[in-house]
C-alpha cells in the first residue's frame, strides 16, 4: 500500500514537463520515500503546479483543511512543495523533482540520499532532467569573452542578471555535495551557486541560501570563471533567478552531455568560439581550459570543433594573445530561447507528448 502511494507521486511528477521517469529497479520510489513521508506523498500526489489555497487541496485529498495547511506549511519549509503568500493567505503548489524538490533537499543531503540519487541518475541516464528539448539549463557565456561590438541581451549576461536584482544569496552546489558524499567529485569551490531576486530581503528566512551583498555575488561569479566553471541558468529569457557554476565531473546537467553524450542535456549559448589566426600562437592554453574538449592545436593554430563547443567563453578568458573570442551563431543555428517559463513548459510538454493541463 505504501509503495502505491509513492508510485502515484512518481507518476504525478512525471506529468510535469521536466519529467521523472520510472526505472526497472524502482529506485525512484526509494528516493521519494527518503524525502516524503507517506502522508506527505499522498497529499503531494494530488497537487498542481498552479498555486492553490490549502482548502482546495484538502478537498481533493478528502482531509481536514487545517490538517492539510499544517502539513503543507511543513512541506514548504523543507522544500517539498512551493508556497507563496497571496493576499491574506498562503497558497501552495507542486514542484518538479529537478529543478525543484531535489535541489531544496540540500540541508538534508546525506550519503543515503546521495547514493539513491546517483543510482536513479545512472539508471535513467539523467533523462529526468536532460532527456528532451528544450533543455532545462542554458549556458551563459563569460562576459569578457564576447566581442565588444555585439548586441547582447540581458538574459545572456551573467553580470547584468545580478546587477538588475535587489537581493542576492549563495548556497552550496548540491551536485558537488552529492558527489563528494559518494566518494567522487572534484576540488572546485562548493559554495558558489548564486541566487538573486527582484525584491529585497528575499533570502533572509531561507534554510539553504545565505544572503549576501551584490558585490559578493559578483565576486563569486568572477571566482567561478577563474576556476574554469561553466555558468548555466534556467533556459528562458525572462524568469532567471539563479546561476549555477558547473563542472563536467559533478553537474547533473552537464554530465548528461559529457557522460551520456546527450545533446539535449544543455542548451548552448547563442555564441561560439572563433579564432583569429593572425593572433594565435598555438600555445595550447585554451585546450587545457576547455571542459568540453572542443579545442585542439594540430599545427600550432587553435581549431574549434563546433560539434562540441557550447559557447561558454572559458577558452577566451585565458588566451594570452586574445586570439579567441565569442561570436554570435548564425540565425537558425540554435533554437530560439523560450520567452519565459510558461513557454518552456509548453514546448517541453509537446516534445514529451504529455498534456500539461493535467497538472496545471
Amino acid at each position: 500500500m505504501t509503495e502505491d502511494i509513492y508510485k502515484k507521486l512518481a507518476q504525478r511528477l512525471d506529468t510535469i514537463p521536466n519529467g521523472f521517469p520510472a526505472t526497472e529497479s524502482g529506485v525512484e520510489l526509494k528516493l521519494l520515500a527518503k524525502i516524503f513521508s507517506p502522508q506527505e506523498a499522498k497529499l503531494a500526489s494530488i497537487m498542481r503546479l498552479t498555486l492553490e489555497p490549502a482548502g482546495e487541496i484538502a478537498a481533493r485529498a478528502d482531509i481536514n483543511s487545517d490538517q492539510a495547511e499544517e502539513m503543507l506549511r511543513e512541506m514548504a519549509r523543507k522544500g517539498k512543495v512551493r508556497a507563496r503568500r497571496a493576499e491574506s493567505q498562503l497558497v501552495f503548489g507542486l514542484m518538479p523533482f529537478v529543478v525543484g524538490i531535489y535541489e531544496e533537499q540540500l540541508p538534508r543531503m546525506n550519503e543515503e540520499l546521495a547514493r539513491l540519487f546517483e543510482q536513479y541518475y545512472q539508471e535513467t541516464q539523467g533523462s529526468g532532467a536532460v532527456g528532451k528539448a528544450p533543455a532545462v539549463h542554458r549556458v551563459i557565456p563569460v562576459d569578457e569573452a564576447i566581442s565588444f561590438d555585439l548586441e547582447v541581451f540581458p538574459y545572456e549576461r551573467a553580470t547584468e542578471l545580478i546587477e538588475n536584482s535587489k537581493s542576492w544569496g549563495v548556497r552550496k552546489c548540491i551536485c558537488r555535495v552529492q558527489q563528494r558524499l559518494i566518494g567522487k567529485g572534484c576540488d572546485h569551490p562548493v559554495e558558489n551557486c548564486i541566487l538573486f531576486a527582484p525584491v529585497e530581503n528575499a533570502f533572509d528566512d531561507s534554510e539553504a541560501t545565505k544572503p549576501i551583498p551584490k558585490e559578493e555575488a559578483l565576486r563569486l561569479l568572477h571566482e567561478a570563471e577563474e576556476a574554469g566553471l561553466v555558468h548555466s541558468a534556467a533556459n528562458n529569457q525572462g524568469q532567471i533567478f539563479y546561476i549555477c557554476n558547473c563542472c563536467t565531473c559533478c553537474c547533473g546537467v552537464i554530465r548528461g552531455l559529457t557522460e551520456f553524450d546527450n545533446p539535449m542535456a544543455l542548451a548552448r549559448s547563442d555564441f561560439r568560439s572563433v579564432v583569429d589566426a593572425e593572433l594565435c600562437t598555438g600555445c595550447g592554453e585554451c585546450v587545457e581550459r576547455c571542459p568540453f574538449e572542443a579545442l585542439a592545436v594540430p599545427e600550432e593554430l587553435c581549431v574549434v570543433n563546433y560539434d562540441r563547443c557550447v559557447g561558454c567563453g572559458l577558452c577566451a578568458s585565458v588566451c594570452p594573445t586574445q586570439a579567441l573570442s565569442l561570436k554570435r551563431r548564425s540565425e537558425g543555428e540554435m533554437p530560439k530561447t523560450p520567452v519565459d517559463q510558461n513557454e518552456w513548459m509548453a514546448q517541453r510538454a509537446q516534445e514529451r507528448g504529455i498534456n500539461i493541463s493535467e497538472v496545471l
